[in-house]
């Protein structure tokens, strides 16, 4: 006789239990340049959103700074820092949050004859923290003044055992990001020294490492197997806004490929990880950096907009690019053969951020399908939108509704502000600010790497092609096409 049933167990529901955000040590936070436009802009706000947030230490002093000529009193560093969040803040300056931040806010000059103020600052943010706080320096001043105030804080003590927040450009060739590194290192240790790209501060840069090492959907089709090619586009709508005495002096190689492009490229092609930590990651980015050929300058095309010659400070005769598209080589077994096709300029038709990878076609095509796909080159692509808040597209073909075997394209979009409350985001600054409190340098580059990325940029600033003209509000010069053909670029969207 069949023997009943056993009587249902109960499921037992696993609770998920949520990782816990670590808080950094107690810290001084000393903002070298509290009075510049990037305090005002992105520090200042930034560090208030990450107050309200819960995410500063428990006890923190933030200390502004700046020469004697530009000094401000306490108060006015305080009235300086509501204005900014006032005018760039997500969180406004109100309420208890706001009254405790304001207090944390002091402020001590400092020249290279009289860093007294400054020390004295210091040492009372200390005092009034109380233990053995944390120093961090944020050096949010131009990079020709990097090395006196590295030298500063070394000859005054301040740099013992603290780490420094060092902004980009990191040098303008080989032989000046040598010497740049050089005087950091006379001071500060690199594994106190952060060299901050807000790009890798972003979300979605963050997810594409997601995406690939936590998905086993995605990791096995990312090799040169199944990957034609990789596109990484950052058009910028804007002009150069007036900053012309900077741009004549940098251009846009050095703006923004050199120290956000190739960075992206780096997490883009990086093997993965033996663990997620800042030397395996940064172990593997560098691997690509030393694994990428020197740029050819044939395969690169400089632009400057029509336009920008006859903007104040500009030499009417100027040969500095506003555009530059470029194809890189990776050389080693993952990669062998891909193109990286890079591109980036002011005043073109779109602000975008995105990253492409075209998946390679079927070695047999059997379906008919529409016409317009083909044209387009764009029917099978995993498209990564770094734009905050991002979104990552994969783009393939499906049946069209009909009797007929008919493809055309299709996308699954994931996108961040339709699937994750914005509450939880941070933007790209506090997020790296708050890495750096938490001691964690795996979103901020090395020293090797940032030479390595010179050394292979040599041949195209030695020989660099001419510029060619472009219309403002376009996609470019001509010739972009011919660079990256037989693909195409994702840019322009179509349909």
């Amino acid at each position: 006789m069949a023997q009943p049933d056993p009587p249902a167990q109960p499921v037992q529901q696993v609770q998920q239990v949520q990782p816990v955000q670590p808080s950094p040590d107690d810290h001084v936070v000393v903002l070298v340049g509290a009075t510049g436009d990037l305090a005002r802009r992105k520090l200042l706000p930034g560090l208030f959103h990450l107050a309200t947030a819960g995410l500063m230490p428990k006890r923190y002093r933030i200390v502004g700074t700046a020469p004697a000529a530009e000094a401000l009193d306490d108060a006015g560093f305080r009235a300086h820092a509501r204005r900014a969040v006032e005018e760039f803040g997500r969180s406004r300056p109100e309420g208890r949050a706001w009254e405790e931040f304001e207090a944390a806010l002091t402020f001590g000059a400092a020249d290279d004859d009289a860093p007294e103020p400054l020390l004295e600052a210091v040492r009372e943010a200390e005092r009034v923290i109380g233990g053995s706080p944390r120093r961090l320096f944020h050096l949010a001043v131009p990079p020709v003044a990097f090395p006196s105030v590295v030298a500063l804080l070394g000859r005054t003590g301040l740099a013992r055992d603290a780490r420094v927040i060092v902004e980009k450009p990191f040098g303008t060739d080989l032989e000046s990001a040598r010497a740049l590194n050089a005087a950091v290192h006379a001071v500060f240790d690199e594994s106190r020294v952060f060299r901050i790209d807000h790009f890798l501060g972003k979300e979605a840069v963050d997810n594409i490492l997601a995406l690939r090492f936590a998905n086993g959907l995605f990791e096995p089709l990312w090799n040169r197997q199944h990957i034609s090619h990789v596109q990484i586009d950052v058009p910028e709508r804007i002009d150069i806004q007036g900053r012309a005495h900077f741009f004549e002096g940098t251009g846009t190689f050095r703006d923004m490929v050199v120290t956000h492009l190739f960075q992206l490229l780096g997490f883009v092609a990086m093997e993965p990880p033996v663990a997620f930590d800042a030397q395996s990651l940064r172990d593997e980015q560098v691997k690509v950096f030393r694994s990428m050929r020197p740029l050819d300058p044939a395969h690169v095309v400089r632009g400057q907009y029509t336009g920008y010659r006859a903007e104040a400070g500009v030499d009417p005769a100027s040969d500095t690019e506003t555009f530059v598209a470029l194809r890189v080589e990776v050389d080693n077994w993952r990669w062998a053969g891909v193109p990286f096709h890079l591109r980036s300029g002011k005043a073109l038709a779109e602000g975008r951020h995105v990253v492409t990878l075209g998946l390679r076609e079927p070695v047999l095509r059997m379906f008919p399908f529409d016409a317009r796909a083909a044209a387009d080159g764009r029917g099978n692509e995993l498209v990564v939108d770094f734009a905050d808040p991002g979104s990552v597209t994969a783009r393939f073909l499906a049946k069209e509704p009909g009797p007929s075997m008919r493809l055309a394209e299709v996308g699954m979009v994931f996108d961040y502000d339709g699937s994750f409350t914005a509450d939880n985001a941070l933007e790209a600054y506090e997020h790296l600010i708050l890495q750096a409190m938490l001691g964690d340098q795996s979103l901020f580059t090395r020293s090797d790497g940032i030479e390595r990325l010179w050394e292979v940029s040599a041949p195209l600033l030695e020989a660099p092609p001419p510029v060619r003209p472009y219309a403002p509000g376009s996609w470019g010069p001509d010739g972009i096409g011919e660079l990256v053909a037989p693909y195409r670029w994702h840019l322009p969207d179509r349909g």
